[in-house]
């Protein structure tokens, strides 16, 4: 598989730990932060090709607001939402917004890899289209 690099941005650090290390196990660049303040920072350092985002975190920026500052400097960076059943609402919102997806948690691990392929997939014929 071509390399890639995963954010994950996520306030529950136990899942930010497991999913990172079940990544790297599977030969992906990921790394963890937990908060849209971070991810922010983690951005202008270094480019991301999909970014897992939870919608709800404690801070000044939220996972949509964090979605939003990400696509304006980094269009082509393709975002998953991760949110909770009370917030599938805000998640088709983030979509018009320019979320790839969203997922449900408690995530299973073998259907967010399958959006990961996806966001993959399409961010390839992006870039092949350029």
């Amino acid at each position: 598989m071509q390399h890639f690099s995963i954010l994950i941005v996520d306030d529950e650090e136990d899942f930010v730990e497991t999913l990172v290390s079940r990544l790297k196990k599977r030969d992906v660049d990921a790394i963890g932060v937990r908060s849209g303040e971070e991810a922010i920072e983690y951005i202008k350092k270094k480019e991301f090709h999909v970014v897992i985002m939870d919608i709800k975190m404690p801070g000044g920026i939220d996972g949509i607001e964090a979605m939003r500052l990400i696509k304006k400097e980094h269009p082509q960076t393709e975002i998953i939402l991760l949110t909770g059943h009370a917030s599938i609402e805000t998640s088709i919102e983030g979509m018009k917004f320019g979320a790839f997806d969203y997922i449900l948690k408690p995530v299973k691990l073998e259907d967010l890899l399958k959006k990961i392929t996806s966001a993959l997939e399409k961010k390839k014929m992006q870039d092949e289209n350029r």
